[in-house]
């Protein structure tokens, strides 16, 4: 928590046209030469790309307390280990998630992951390292009364934790037109000093190349399972390109589609063959490849599973020698529903107690000092309600929905999703609960909201739009609110333990108040960074 003498309604701090246009000028030509940019939007993508535009980026950085900045990097290393360990706790993850007891029962997707998981489980587990490429992200919090701000977690991220690279890059272009010009002196904030580095490109390909080296076959590829007719490919071929030119580590991409007729395990060591065309062939010829690290890009919606095949050929990559990042585990263990469990008395303790952990400097207590209340829909006894607060209970539901109608108007419900535009806000709670079957309950949580720094601002680009059809250019300036997420990695098994890095990099994600999700990908945000600030 931070007193600040910082005045968030006065940012960002005022701009004249022309210093805007200079600056959108700069910013996007900045994005288009160093790589932050997207793919066009279109149904579908050439496999040789002839175009680019560049990402929604802001013209100026967001504030973000110093001391909670560097408290959301102290905290992600035991976060590492603590989402590492319950991806290790079978039975945990059985009962939370599983298709018997838990969360798969109500969740098709869920239950499907399970199942699958739990039938290589019986017949015995091939690799047992797992690799993390996660992404922890977080809010300001000022709804504690008292003047004081607050750091807490939206969520946690174990799979496709997106946009490090162009969030590398987006904080590059600000320091860019700092140093270009000074930001014309409109905020004494804006010096090189409060703007802090971000290598979130080599920190993350780091993890991939630990993983690729314990696997053991240095001529092996890294692949990245992707989604057909990504845009989003840059932030990707960036990691491509620091694997072979740092690691010398050769990658592969692939759709799950394409999985299915590439894909086999050897027979004697499940070792995971990839058959590629001569083009793709260093021989010329048609031949396989040995894959060290399969990196899920892909696999976090039900859309990416469309059919049976395309599951099978996930439990395919599961089921081989291979280092999963994530694996089927470490998947189900980013679910919302474990975010709520862990909140539970006892529980998150269970697995933050020993001296490696407390050897962080970061403990239980702190880390439930970032997270909101939170309950399942299905909860018969959820957090206390506000003395203010009547219930009238429904015999016919469970006190945990009660309680999300009573204070909807404060409230998110979240499912077991990944990939923004999945959540329900505020007014549109009670009529969404109408319409909810009582057995998929079980699947949402609800979450107090988070209450951000009131009537902060920035200048929004959106992508690749720089001028309207009168040549004024379609830079917004809307309030807005933000979301700093920090990245961290972790190698691990039950006989390794957790190999794990903590300072792997961050990103800022910024949107207009009216929004209430925060997907860059799905349209809702703009690639951000973060400008330090008193407290």
């Amino acid at each position: 928590m931070a007193s600040t003498t910082f005045d968030f309604s006065q940012w960002p701090p005022s701009l004249t046209e022309a210093q805007i246009d200079a600056l959108t000028r700069h910013a996007t030509t900045y994005a288009l030469s160093h790589g932050l940019t997207y793919l066009p939007p279109g149904a579908t993508q050439p496999p040789s790309p002839s175009s680019t535009i560049h990402a929604p980026i802001s013209l100026l950085p967001s504030p973000i307390p110093r001391s909670l900045f560097e408290r959301a990097q102290q905290l992600q290393s035991s976060y590492n280990i603590l989402y590492a360990r319950v991806a290790m706790d079978d039975d945990f993850l059985d009962k939370v998630m599983g298709a018997e007891v838990g969360v798969g029962k109500a969740d098709q997707f869920v239950g499907t992951l399970w199942k699958g998981w739990k039938a290589i489980r019986d017949e015995g587990i091939v690799q047992p390292l797992h690799l993390g490429l996660f992404r922890s992200d977080y809010m300001l919090h000022t709804g504690e009364g008292d003047g004081k701000i607050s750091l807490k977690q939206v969520e946690f991220n174990t799979i496709s934790s997106s946009f490090g690279p162009l969030s590398e890059r987006a904080a590059a272009m600000h320091r860019y037109l700092n140093a270009l010009t000074n930001y014309y002196g409109v905020s004494p904030y804006l010096k090189s000093e409060n703007f802090p580095p971000n290598d979130t490109t080599a920190r993350l390909a780091e993890g991939l190349a630990t993983a690729h080296k314990a696997y053991g076959v240095p001529d092996a590829y890294i692949l990245f399972v992707v989604q057909p007719n990504e845009r989003n490919v840059f932030d990707q071929q960036w990691l491509v390109y620091e694997l072979l030119e740092k690691h010398s580590i050769r990658v592969v991409r692939q759709t799950f589609e394409e999985l299915a007729a590439s894909a086999a395990l050897d027979p004697d060591t499940h070792a995971l063959r990839l058959t590629v065309p001569p083009v793709l062939s260093l021989s010329g010829a048609q031949s396989t490849l040995e894959v060290s690290t399969v990196y899920f890009r892909a696999g976090y919606v039900p859309s990416d599973y469309p059919t049976s095949t395309h599951y099978s050929t996930r439990f395919t990559l599961e089921r081989s020698r291979a280092i999963n990042c994530p694996s089927i585990p470490l998947q189900l263990a980013g679910g919302k529903k474990i975010q709520e469990f862990l909140s539970h008395p006892g529980v998150v303790e269970r697995f933050m107690h020993d001296a490696n952990v407390q050897n962080t400097g970061v403990g239980a207590k702190d880390l439930r000092e970032t997270w909101m209340s939170m309950w399942s829909l299905d909860d018969p006894d959820p957090p206390v309600a506000p003395s203010d607060c009547t219930l009238q209970q429904n015999m016919n539901e469970q006190r945990g929905t009660t309680l999300a109608r009573a204070l909807a108007d404060s409230l998110v419900l979240k499912p077991q999703r990944e990939g923004g535009g999945n959540n329900v806000y505020k007014q549109d709670i009670p009529p969404f609960l109408e319409t909810l079957p009582a057995q998929d309950r079980e699947a949402w949580i609800a979450m107090q909201l988070i209450i951000p720094p009131r009537d902060v601002g920035s200048y929004l680009i959106r992508a690749g739009a720089t001028s309207g059809p009168n040549g004024d250019n379609k830079v917004v300036r809307s309030e807005t609110v933000s979301e700093l997420g920090i990245f961290g990695w972790a190698l691990f098994s039950r006989e390794t333990g957790v190999h794990e890095r903590g300072d792997a990099g961050w990103l800022v994600r910024t949107k207009g108040v009216e929004s209430n999700e925060g997907g860059v990908a799905a349209g809702f945000s703009v690639l951000d960074s973060v400008v330090l600030v008193d407290g």
